[in-house]
């Protein structure tokens, strides 16, 4: 069986955590202004818009984080 380890070996330098943080920390960034996007224009669309797509008033958020996170 076949598997993945995240663990790097023992020679990352400080410069590569320091470019993964930093790599990670725009992914998350990123992800955050899909959410804010999303939950921004839902909102800005009436109730009959939103029944049309199918989604209540009070799923926008939780539309929003599968739509910046995933399920």
């Amino acid at each position: 069986m076949a598997y993945v380890s995240g663990v790097r070996g023992g020679n990352a330098g400080l410069a590569d955590r320091i470019a993964d943080v930093a790599r990670e920390l725009g992914e998350k960034w990123r992800r955050y202004g899909v959410y804010r996007e999303t939950v921004r224009e839902l909102n800005a669309l009436s109730d009959r818009d939103l029944a049309d797509l199918g989604i209540h008033r009070s799923q926008v958020t939780a539309v929003a984080k599968d739509a910046a996170y995933g399920a």
